[in-house]
């Protein structure tokens, strides 16, 4: 059972993790076992609720397909164990990510130093510009 918040959790037979042989160099030990992680979670089927599937399901994520089932591949560590962690740990935060409310932006309004500053600027480099042009006598 793994918790998102106090009151949702995503059942363990709601995840397929498989266990697959780890990319790159490692020598016999990588050819030999398999120790990274193939994680998929399919959003539709799950038994999130039904806000959490639509967050999910609107998010335009690298992780999420267009079948809506979240693929994570893990295979940062030597061990099948740590990998299955990380995996979980990654589903969790993409899961928490997507579906927090993000905080609406107040509008403000410049202050007036910040508004006089801005035309002494404007001043300054006007006078530098005008010194600049041809010296008639």
């Amino acid at each position: 059972m793994i918790t998102l918040s106090g009151q949702v959790s995503i059942p363990d037979d709601e995840l397929t993790i498989t266990a697959i042989r780890a990319q790159g160099a490692g020598g016999q030990h990588v050819n030999k076992t398999s120790t990274a992680i193939h994680l998929r979670f399919d959003i539709r089927a799950s038994s999130l609720p039904e806000y959490y599937k639509e967050r999910l399901l609107a998010a335009s994520h690298h992780l999420i397909s267009a079948d809506g089932v979240i693929i994570i591949k893990a295979q940062e560590y030597r061990s099948q164990e740590m990998n299955r962690e990380a995996a979980i740990a990654r589903l969790v935060s993409v899961i928490q990510m997507l579906t927090t409310e993000q905080k609406s932006r107040r509008p403000t309004r410049p202050t007036r130093a910040s508004k006089e500053r801005r035309l002494n600027t404007k001043a300054q480099k006007s006078s530098v510009k005008s010194m600049r042009g041809k010296v008639r006598y």
